[in-house]
């Protein structure tokens, strides 16, 4: 196997998870860029990302830089999985194949920081993985592979994100066996920018949902895109009431388990 010289950039668990699929398929990257420690938790620990983790446990050269603008990139390509962080023009066309990156919607669909959420919200029938060709505009840049996958009527959010990271780690194997032999320029398909649409960043407020006023599928889909975290929650008495199992039967919504704030899990 051809193995090319790339760089990582990358930090959360999706990010490691892919890692993990290249180097089962014997790429390994020269080097890692991912993102500085951080405070986690209730005691504010200071926390590796898994990145970090992976990378040491590998024997995998890491930068964790605060400041990117003075990075000098030599290899033949970049390839970017949830690094979390705009990544400069300059730094993006370092590299001789330039950067790409895996994103996990039917690009120009879903642009942003949720997009697995943003389509189950939505209630999308079918998502995807897209490669593309880094440009300096979100998620904007020429389609270098895309495959479609069905989401199931009851998956979840980390389910449905688990399947994508596979499809795409794979995706990436592929391309990476098929880049140019002369390093020449990698060419895609322009996106469509009048059918382009956006997913904004989750908070933990998103998770609050209304009983009454919300339609039993819009809660459900809330239900199944929030599970781990924010999580969906209803007030009751200034107290927050969290929906830990629930289903759609029926065109009803029902709620199987709850926490309410302080306490226990419980069935209802």
């Amino acid at each position: 196997m051809k193995k090319f010289d790339f760089v990582f950039w990358g930090t959360p668990e999706v990010a490691s998870t892919t890692l993990e699929i290249l180097k089962e398929a014997g790429f390994a990257p020269s080097l890692i860029v991912t993102a500085p420690d951080k405070p986690k938790g209730r005691k504010l620990e200071i926390t590796p990302p898994p990145v970090k983790i992976w990378a040491e446990k590998n024997k995998i050269p890491y930068i964790q830089p605060d400041n990117l603008n003075d990075l000098k990139i030599t290899a033949d390509l970049s390839i970017v999985v949830a690094y979390g962080k705009i990544i400069p023009e300059n730094i993006l066309n370092l590299p001789k194949l330039g950067s790409i990156n895996v994103h996990y919607s039917l690009l120009p669909k879903y642009r942003g920081a949720a997009p697995v959420e943003s389509a189950i919200l939505n209630g999308e029938t079918e998502t995807g993985v897209s490669i593309q060709k880094m440009v300096y505009k979100l998620d904007a840049g020429a389609i270098l592979a895309q495959e479609k996958v069905q989401i199931n009527p009851d998956e979840k959010a980390l389910d449905l994100r688990r399947r994508l990271i596979k499809i795409g780690g794979e995706m990436l194997i592929k391309l990476l066996k098929n880049l140019p032999p002369d390093k020449g320029e990698l060419r895609g398909v322009r996106q469509d920018e009048s059918q382009a649409t956006y997913s904004k960043k989750i908070k933990k407020e998103d998770g609050l949902v209304n009983l009454e006023a919300e339609l039993p599928s819009e809660l459900y889909n809330k239900f199944r895109a929030y599970h781990i975290w924010p999580r969906i929650y209803f007030m009751r008495g200034g107290k927050r009431i969290i929906i830990t199992d629930a289903a759609l039967e029926n065109g009803k919504f029902l709620i199987k388990k709850i926490t309410p704030e302080g306490k226990k899990e419980i069935s209802i």
